[in-house]
């Protein structure tokens, strides 16, 4: 048990840095981690609980800079699906809709290869956008990537984006504990690798911020388009 804590605290804290750079990319790329080490149904709730820890210290670093408008939108859509797909978890069939969004993820990064200055999208637009992840979140433990085109064309950018995601993936998380607990998925194993993973979480999330405010907005682009791919792969794969 001590050295399966110690794998997963440091994939914790180099993914909380990686999603504090780059807003996202931690919690897909910690899913296949954490459900290597400890199976599927355990792993996404304990995921939930280290990105409560993360996005809330992303929130906080970047709390100057938050787009309440967005992340009010946001929330209406994401909170109600987020519940219904946590009380679903038991029971979903997961591998189909991993590689559905595998595939968007990927058409996104071509899309925006081909159309490098989409339309902003409205801010009701983003009632939709916070629905349909509250509903993937809930089910696959993180879909950060499906929001990061929607806040990248309505031109957020650095402290303003990574604050903001963080902002609206909190108000999804905390939603999924709820649910996640209404359908008995919180047990004491859950709960004690979810406080125990915390401190990594933490740490990571300020360290990224640290590093963030030293990159140009082109690299900052460059590494989110980067994240989407390796995602997409990922989903593909099944993993």
């Amino acid at each position: 048990m001590i050295v399966t804590l110690v794998i997963a605290s440091v994939a914790a804290f180099v993914l909380a840095v990686l999603s504090a750079v780059a807003g996202f990319g931690g919690g897909v790329l910690l899913l296949p981690v954490f459900t290597g080490l400890f199976g599927l149904r355990v792993a996404v709730p304990v995921l939930t609980i280290a990105q409560v820890a993360s996005n809330g210290g992303r929130v906080w670093f970047n709390r100057a800079d938050l787009s309440w408008r967005l992340i009010g939108r946001f929330a209406l859509g994401a909170v109600p699906l987020a519940a219904a797909g946590g009380l679903l978890l038991a029971h979903a069939p997961l591998s189909p809709l991993k590689r559905l969004l595998g595939g968007f993820l990927i058409a996104v990064v071509v899309w925006r290869r081909i159309n490098p200055h989409p339309k902003a999208p409205t801010d009701g637009a983003f009632v939709a956008v916070g629905a349909a992840s509250g509903l993937g979140s809930a089910l696959l433990g993180s879909v950060g990537p499906l929001t990061a085109p929607f806040f990248l064309a309505k031109g957020l950018r650095r402290a303003t984006y990574i604050g903001t995601e963080a902002a609206c993936a909190l108000a999804m998380h905390g939603t999924k504990i709820a649910a996640y607990g209404a359908g008995d998925l919180l047990t004491g194993r859950v709960l004690l690798l979810g406080a125990a993973l915390t401190p990594a979480t933490l740490a990571g999330a300020w360290a990224g911020r640290r590093i963030v405010g030293r990159i140009s907005d082109q690299v900052f682009v460059r590494l989110i388009e980067a994240g989407l791919v390796v995602a997409g792969l990922l989903f593909l794969a099944g993993l």
